[in-house]
């Protein structure tokens, strides 16, 4: 059983590791990366999101560590931002959306996913002073970036850092660790919600296979991450794929 899912999904395993590495170099879970290569399968939506929740778990979870013992986390400016985030991510997650609804808000997700992927080499390079924004503007910023993030399946996280890296919030690496802790506590909320709603459905055999792949994959973008290696030509190439998909479902959904 195990190895015909592995013969049938390697070309999506391969891709969910790729990403996995891919996104933990820079302190990110991948769910925007997974929603897309997952959009393309045929697999149920609301099977999408879940498992793209799940591996941002793994994924992120490894990042947040790290950033712990380093000390890079920052908790008086982190937790206003996660204060409303989590409520509202899993308010997204538990609302019940058409599939129509969902792959639209999906084709505009990962459309300013590939964007700011694109040009993140700009955004994450970005040492100027920082800055402090005021505690209502944080926790407005989680609940909106949260509640979309709930809906949609992924941990928010490529929302949130191009607009801290924007308004010089912190140093870059804090902003990565900010990031990670972000994705982690609304996929954790996100996950909870669309578990409360009756819709709910996830295939174990094929998530869990994935899961593993995406653990492996985290482990060893993390540790890239330390030694201060960016693959901006692999990000790149990703941001295309990206903006491949999102286009495609958006002309689907919105078009025909």
């Amino acid at each position: 059983m195990i190895l015909e899912i592995i013969i049938t999904y390697w070309h999506i395993i391969l891709l969910f590791f790729i990403v996995a590495v891919l996104y933990s170099s820079v302190g990110f879970g991948g769910g925007s990366s997974y929603l897309a290569i997952l959009a393309l399968t045929g697999i149920i939506f609301t099977q999408i999101r879940a498992t793209a929740l799940l591996c941002n778990i793994v994924v992120v979870s490894g990042n947040v560590f790290l950033f712990y013992q380093q000390k890079k986390i920052d908790w008086k400016k982190v937790l206003p931002l996660i204060s409303l985030s989590i409520p509202f991510a899993y308010l997204g997650g538990k609302l019940k959306i058409s599939q129509q609804f969902f792959f639209i808000l999906l084709g505009f997700t990962l459309l300013f996913a590939a964007i700011t992927m694109w040009a993140s080499k700009r955004i994450i390079s970005s040492d100027e002073k920082k800055t402090n924004l005021k505690l209502i503007k944080n926790g407005g910023f989680g609940g909106i970036i949260g509640f979309i993030s709930g809906m949609v399946g992924i941990g928010g996280g490529i929302f949130l850092a191009p607009l801290l890296h924007l308004t010089n919030w912190d140093t870059p690496k804090k902003i990565a660790a900010t990031a990670s802790v972000f994705i982690l506590v609304n996929s954790f909320a996100g996950l909870l919600g669309q578990y409360a709603n009756p819709n709910f459905v996830i295939d174990w055999n094929l998530t869990s296979i994935l899961l593993i792949t995406v653990f492996i994959g985290g482990q060893i973008g993390s540790r890239i991450s330390n030694n201060n290696y960016t693959p901006i030509q692999l990000k790149k190439a990703t941001a295309i794929l990206i903006a491949f998909v999102s286009l495609r479902i958006l002309w689907k959904y919105l078009f025909i």
